[in-house]
């Protein structure tokens, strides 16, 4: 299950983020918002207003539709709880050793949150096989290029600052999928249109990047 997972999160390519006080049925909005956007990946960060009830909310309308993820998972209970609720992968924004045990006992798709080699080939040696480059914005595209030279057996999914201007960019230096933020998904207040051009724009320049 957890490779068939995987693959389908990199097939789409982009993994938008929504984290906030947002309902449940804005929730669901913005999820069918991005599905129509051919956008089939959604992640809901456990620091979010409804996280927990929102991802088993949209598991049962969207079923086998729409990948549902959780976000900002840093610890194992937070790893349990979000897989009660229905996540079918997780997200960290840092690298905890018993969550990604558990994740691998699983058989569950765990990106943990790393921005170092050695972090990287820490998470590596405790089976993760996809990896979250995290913040990327602070470095770009160039680090991760550099990153991907000794370590380009790896699956790498940079996060934090990428835009439409930029994702190709990241395409071209190695990235297999890119975590999307507020550049994608802004807040509970941003009307539907508004996601709906972002999520066709941020379609277009993926799919149109280099192939990594």
């Amino acid at each position: 299950m957890g490779n068939a997972i995987q693959q389908q999160l990199l097939k789409c390519g982009l993994v938008p983020i929504v984290r906030g006080s947002f309902s449940i049925d804005q929730l669901k909005q913005v999820a069918e918002t991005l599905l129509e956007a051919e956008i089939n990946v959604v992640e809901v960060t456990l620091n979010s207003q409804n996280a927990l009830e929102g991802i088993a909310a949209l598991r049962k309308q969207f079923g086998d539709t729409m990948l549902i993820g959780a976000g900002t998972v840093r610890t194992l209970d937070g790893f349990h709880s979000a897989i009660g609720a229905g996540a079918q992968f997780t997200i960290a924004p840092n690298l905890d050793n018993e969550v990604m045990r558990a994740a691998v006992s699983g058989g569950i798709v765990h990106l943990p949150g790393v921005f170092t080699p050695t972090e990287i080939q820490n998470a590596v040696n405790l089976g993760a096989t996809v990896v979250k480059l995290f913040p990327i914005d602070t470095m770009g595209p160039k680090y991760l290029k550099a990153i991907r030279a000794p370590l380009n057996d790896v699956l790498i999914v940079p996060t934090g600052g990428v835009t439409v201007e930029n994702i190709a960019e990241y395409r071209g230096a190695g990235a297999c999928a890119v975590g999307l933020g507020s550049a994608l998904v802004t807040g509970p207040s941003q009307s539907l249109d508004d996601l709906r051009a972002r999520a066709v724009a941020f379609r277009k320049a993926w799919d149109q990047a280099a192939t990594c």
